[in-house]
């Protein structure tokens, strides 16, 4: 059985409410569930939680599932924070021992020290910005990607704990231009691809830890 933790970055602040990351957890959370196969644990950054618990989870999974809003070009403050506890949390406990180097070469070896080998993880993220303008000549994002751009450092992180990613999906245009029945669909189609075809959940599941 794979195990799959699904953490709901959405945070209530302003303006928003969360309303289209918590559809989407709730999408995620719903087609795991239905599927027996597949073990579930959720948590959402707005409400309270144990640092130690999310450390556990952490260590329980084979598969982390974020899904975060993007606030001006970077993760909401609260999950940003959510990180940042658990993490530290997590020293030693289960998601990284150290930054990986040795005191005879200093230089050498960093971001090896996690903990969570083995395991992987996937990112959803949702914009106001427009696909285009991360593709076409003298937009804004200067034609770089969300993963090799804004994500980039998000990425590492992962890394940096022993995980490793698995392709996500980025949501654009939702301010302006949403149509969450189209997203809800090609991200169904996301997941069955992803989690369902040969079967990578035996894959998944026999996985070391």
């Amino acid at each position: 059985m794979t195990k799959i933790f699904i953490i709901n970055g959405g945070q209530k602040f302003g303006h928003s409410g969360g309303r289209f990351n918590e559809t989407i957890a709730t999408t995620t959370a719903n087609f795991f569930s239905a599927l027996s196969e597949f073990e579930v644990k959720t948590t959402n950054i707005n409400d309270n939680y144990d640092p130690k618990e999310e450390v556990a989870k952490y260590v329980w999974a084979d598969v982390v599932i974020y899904h975060t809003p993007i606030w001006w070009f970077q993760l909401p403050h609260g999950f940003k924070k959510y990180i940042d506890v658990v993490f530290t949390a997590g020293h030693k406990n289960g998601i990284y021992i150290n930054d990986g180097r040795k005191a005879d070469n200093p230089a050498r070896n960093y971001g090896t020290g996690g903990m969570l080998q083995g395991r992987k993880y996937m990112v959803t993220s949702s914009w106001n910005a427009p696909k285009e303008a991360f593709t076409l000549p003298n937009e804004f994002f200067m034609e770089t990607s969300v993963d090799n751009g804004p994500l980039f450092g998000f990425h590492r992180m992962n890394a940096f704990i022993g995980m490793e990613r698995m392709k996500g999906m980025h949501f654009h245009d939702i301010e302006k231009n949403a149509n969450v029945v189209r997203d809800l669909e090609l991200y169904q189609s996301h997941l069955q691809n992803t989690f369902l075809k040969e079967n990578i959940y035996e894959h998944l599941s026999n996985s070391n830890h």
